[in-house]
């Protein structure tokens, strides 16, 4: 249980529910499953949630609120079934908090803005941030980059491979 509490604080992020919806409210702007997965903090069946194989570039947004979370850079692929980052798009964009549900001790992710629940953090992702963000595909939406920022970003790339 130390372990625990030390590994929720090093993380040193907080859930700040800036949002404030009635329950009524959630249902009506969520479909079925998100309201179950994001309010009811349930799961999606692993390889079946719609960006888990994703490759497009973009950002990752709640599905509830639409804050930005996560950016297609930072994805990878884990193995588990579930969309996979090593960070979010900003320090503060997702709070983690204790989660001792299923008889299990882990640390849930959520939304900073509204508080829903998106998933997971674990310690064994890769460098350089060695985490595992373990994201719902119902708990998100993309916005695709436009290509004139694709062909942008690129560009940049190759310039500073040169």
């Amino acid at each position: 249980m130390v372990y625990y509490y030390l590994a929720i604080k090093k993380h040193h992020m907080t859930e700040n529910n800036n949002m404030k919806k009635t329950e009524e409210e959630w249902h009506q702007c969520l479909t079925t499953e998100q309201y179950k997965i994001l309010r009811e903090k349930g799961t999606e069946a692993p390889f079946t949630g719609k960006y888990y194989k994703s490759k497009d570039e973009g950002i990752y947004l709640c599905a509830a609120c639409g804050a930005e979370l996560f950016s297609s850079e930072a994805k990878y692929e884990s193995g588990t079934g579930w969309p996979s980052f090593f960070q979010t798009i900003e320090k503060n964009a997702v709070a983690v908090k204790p989660d001792a549900s299923r008889d299990m001790y882990r640390i849930e992710a959520v939304c900073r803005k509204c508080g829903s629940h998106l998933g997971h953090v674990f310690d064994d992702g890769p460098k350089p941030t060695e985490k595992r963000f373990c994201i719902n595909s119902a708990s998100l939406k993309f916005k695709k980059m436009s290509s004139e920022k694709q062909a942008k970003q690129t560009n940049d790339k190759r310039q500073h491979k040169s």
